[in-house]
């Protein structure tokens, strides 16, 4: 083992952290290589300041590309020390890693199979049904970055929670400056957000576009079926600390999901709408805990890896000089 890592490596580890899920493929995130330490920042640029004026989304977001890069690391042989918000009065600075070799795990390469499959496609589940067994393995996946994952099983909570989606959506959709954020996203460059090809491609329907990767029907697409397994992420807190730690939760469910033939779909309307999370929050969680992300479980078709995946932009544009 080499005593620090080559800058081709580092290089790499970021490209695979970049294919990260982030809200409309904003791809939030930047990145500086000192030596063997890799530190993450967010790029307040790229903040949708109508949808997500708090960057919970945004910070969401880099909390998967952090996930990324650490899973990343340790299937290329180096095992990263993660400092969260390591800078005290600099909000931007999410994260520092320091990279150290090791040995590389016996799921190496399965570990970067699904980061380079991760997607999302939001077509129709199979009727395969999601068994609880399952849906509580899933969450145990996420459940060590500090969020609390929750499978929702009971029939009346799910119709609560659809009608919430439902409701959450129709505001959002009656909102000009929302609406208007979201289309500047669509075709927005070749290398980020929706091309309008993926939102043509969602069932036939009429697609407006989504908050995570790709489009999602603007009239419901039945997202929660008797069959389909939900998944509710919340935190003790609401603060940035709370939110990157989710998004790193999301990435590790997402991928476990991926290696075992899953798509998971963001619900996340319910969750940026004050008033359905407000909902969420009281009724639903008594109170408790903050409702940080709602995602939606099924079994993939056979030939989903035929899927077109959004776009990212080149790794030079991402690396801090």
């Amino acid at each position: 083992m080499s005593a620090r890592p080559g800058p081709a490596t580092l290089r790499r580890i970021v490209e695979l952290a970049c294919r990260a899920p982030s809200v409309h493929n904003t791809q939030p995130w930047l990145w500086r290589v000192t030596g063997s330490r890799l530190d993450l920042y967010a790029d307040p640029t790229r903040q949708l300041v109508v949808a997500d004026r708090d960057g919970r989304n945004l910070t969401i977001s880099c909390g998967a590309a952090l996930h990324h890069a650490q899973v990343a690391a340790g299937a290329l042989g180096l095992q990263a020390y993660v400092r969260r918000l390591p800078v005290a009065g600099n909000p931007r600075h999410l994260a520092s890693l320091e990279l150290t070799p090791r040995r590389r795990s016996s799921h190496a390469e399965a570990e970067l199979r699904a980061l380079e499959r991760r997607s999302t496609d939001r077509r129709r589940f199979t009727a395969w049904p999601m068994t609880e067994e399952r849906l509580t393995a899933l969450a145990g996946s996420a459940s060590t970055w500090a969020v609390h994952v929750t499978p929702v099983t009971d029939v009346a909570t799910r119709v609560r929670l659809e009608l919430l989606v439902s409701r959450a959506m129709a505001l959002q959709d009656a909102d000009p400056r929302l609406t208007a954020e979201q289309q500047r996203w669509i075709d927005h460059s070749p290398v980020d957000g929706i091309p309008s090809s993926a939102v043509r491609s969602g069932c036939g329907r009429r697609l407006r576009a989504s908050r995570f990767d790709h489009p999602v029907p603007a009239e419901p697409e039945e997202p929660m079926q008797s069959t389909d397994g939900v998944l509710l992420l919340s935190t003790d807190a609401d603060d940035p600390a709370a939110w990157l730690r989710t998004g790193e939760a999301l990435s590790a469910l997402w991928l476990r999901a991926t290696t075992e033939g899953l798509s998971v779909v963001p619900l996340s309307q319910v969750v940026e709408v004050a008033e359905t999370r407000s909902v969420l929050h009281h009724d639903l969680l008594g109170g408790r805990v903050v409702p940080q992300a709602l995602l939606r479980i099924g079994w993939q078709e056979i030939g989903r890896s035929e899927f077109p995946r959004t776009p990212r932009r080149p790794v030079d544009d991402v690396i801090l000089r």
